[in-house]
């Protein structure tokens, strides 16, 4: 059995870095991953993939990326379960991130037209 996911899509906002009360570095950013077909209306869907990363690739990520940049994440699917405040049981499914590789920077976009999506390697 494997638990092992690939994804390349957008940051949804600034990656920030909080420290934990174990003193490890924390951040949690969300991917906005296009969908490869396009829905009952002929526009292509996008799912927001929560992501969490730890240590090293936390920093870096918030250090170089920003909002809108393209990035491509490796990690495992994790889910977990808790508790809400009125008792009410809940469950999250998120990506833990063992790598980041930041593809494309939409600053540099923006000031080099002459770049696209298509003109990346993968």
């Amino acid at each position: 059995m494997m638990n092992q996911v690939f994804c390349v899509g957008r940051l949804v906002q600034e990656p920030t870095v909080e420290t934990t009360e174990n003193g490890k570095e924390r951040s949690r950013i969300t991917l906005a991953v296009p969908r490869s077909y396009k829905n009952a209306d002929g526009e292509y869907d996008t799912d927001f993939l929560d992501c969490v990363l730890w240590g090293g690739v936390a920093s870096n990520t918030a250090e170089y990326c920003k909002k809108g940049d393209l990035v491509g994440i490796k990690g495992r699917v994790e889910t977990n379960t808790y508790e809400t405040e009125t008792g009410d049981k809940k469950k999250i499914t998120q990506i833990l991130a063992d790598r980041v590789t930041f593809l494309s920077s939409a600053r540099e976009k923006n000031s080099d037209n002459e770049k696209s999506d298509d003109d990346l390697e993968m």
